[in-house]
């Protein structure tokens, strides 16, 4: 019974694919938060590259991964698919559960996948320095590791709840060279803003965008880059269905149903836009995207136009949201307490292409153990999620009688996350209810977006 499903370097996809050609209908378009409009590539500059910018708004179904990318992907990449038979039997499951390993990367998580090509089109075009946000510190110690790759400087604001849960994170960070900051700060506008509202701010996602977007926008050698939601780092992330279809075939199998947890929405569409593009083609395929239900984007939000941030600087997209104000309860998935959604995983939710479903914080933790005792690798409290889900899926399986293939990705290792782990096994952790009241509130403050 084979166990690891190994790529050459040389079967290494050499091509990203865009899923905008193959959506349900055209994307609804990106608004200026000021004058709101739809945005023009000359609004982004301040933020970003021109060839993001031309990534961002592609219609070409594959785009080419430049050699220098490429030659730092194999440093991990081809990533494992792995067949988990020792969890299969300690299921007692006719099912066959396979995941894609992500944790083989430097920074021990899918992140680097984007932040490797990000550095590089910054490099290029001229850029000295990144400013960028990061909520469990996956996304941060992968771009400052990019950042370190290409000579780049690299400020990270970190969410101040998750730079108290995470202090490795933040030494990884600073092991590749960067300054991290804990957010909401009194670096910037946006940071003393919240602090004057709440002193005791745990932070958000959206308000360390808010704090790393005013940064990269006032000063002229600075540009900002996003670890998730945004279409050029779903694309990018895409290398990971891409090799997982190759290893599929390898196995002989094709998976009944794709796992991967979601937050942003990065790790979750690298390994289901490829399979959506076979569903789309006539697979028959289940594709389901597993959040926290602490901070329910997919399942309890609502599709509409929103700002990316707190302090409304960020464009407005139409996506899956809970408001760009809400500030979600401190889980330990810091990588999953985002807002909003991508809003390319967003229209194929919304479409009837991908499910979504919530999972509580000590269910998500129960997967991982079982999982860590059964299979050797110790999850990332993010990826536990996807677990539970492939779990659950198994279990179903048993239940009915019948034989099932699933796959999910294991999007990171939990190597640096062992204070969440200490505080399940001392029975520390505790499922936060759905915060109906605060999230009606946050959605209360969309705004109001005609014509466009």
């Amino acid at each position: 019974m084979q166990t690891k499903f190994i790529l050459d370097e040389d079967q290494l996809p050499r091509q990203w694919y865009n899923i905008i050609p193959d959506l349900p209908g055209p994307m609804a378009p990106v608004v200026h938060p000021g004058t709101l409009k739809p945005v023009t590539p000359d609004d982004l500059l301040p933020l970003f590259p021109m060839p993001i910018i031309e990534q961002e708004v592609s219609q070409q179904r594959w785009i080419d991964i430049p050699e220098e990318v490429l030659d730092i992907y194999r440093l991990w990449r081809p990533a494992p698919m792995y067949r988990a038979h020792r969890l299969e039997k300690a299921l007692d499951t006719p099912a066959k559960i396979y995941y894609k390993y992500e944790g083989v990367s430097p920074a021990g998580s899918h992140k680097p996948n984007t932040a490797i090509p990000q550095a590089f089109y910054n490099k290029q075009f001229g850029t000295k320095r990144i400013a960028t946000e990061t909520g469990a510190g996956q996304w941060g110690s992968s771009m400052a590791l990019a950042c370190q790759m290409f000579g780049l400087e690299c400020t990270v604001y970190m969410v101040k709840v998750s730079f108290g849960q995470k202090p490795y994170r933040k030494s990884m960070m600073q092991l590749w060279g960067a300054d991290v900051i804990p957010s909401p700060s009194d670096q910037t506008n946006a940071g003393r803003k919240i602090l004057e509202m709440d002193a005791d701010s745990p932070g958000s996602l959206g308000i360390a965008i808010s704090e790393a977007v005013e940064d990269a926008a006032t000063r002229e050698d600075t540009r900002y880059a996003l670890g998730s939601v945004l279409n050029h780092v779903c694309t990018h992330q895409t290398v990971i269905g891409l090799e997982a279809q190759k290893q599929m075939e390898m196995a002989g199998d094709y998976p009944d149903v794709v796992i991967a947890c979601h937050g942003g929405g990065s790790n979750f569409a690298g390994l289901a836009f490829p399979f959506a593009a076979d569903k789309a083609s006539g697979k028959d395929v289940r594709i389901v995207a597993m959040e926290p239900a602490s901070c329910p984007t997919l399942t309890k939000g609502v599709y509409d136009f929103d700002f990316g941030d707190t302090a409304k600087m960020a464009p407005i997209s139409k996506m899956y949201t809970l408001g760009h104000d809400f500030v979600p309860p401190g889980i330990h998935a810091g990588g999953l307490r985002y807002h909003g959604a991508a809003p390319l995983v967003s229209q194929l939710v919304d479409a009837g292409i991908v499910e979504a479903k919530a999972v509580p914080q000590l269910a998500s933790f129960e997967a991982a153990v079982l999982f860590s005792r059964s299979e050797g690798i110790i999850p990332a409290p993010e990826s536990s999620h996807a677990i539970r889900g492939a779990i659950d899926e198994a279990l179903q399986a048993k239940e009915e009688g019948k034989e099932k293939v699933v796959l999910f990705n294991l999007s990171g290792h939990g190597h640096v996350d062992m204070a969440a782990y200490d505080a399940y096994f001392s029975g520390e952790l505790e499922d936060y209810e759905y915060p109906e009241e605060a999230i009606a509130d946050s959605l209360a403050h969309l705004p109001k977006i005609e014509g466009v």
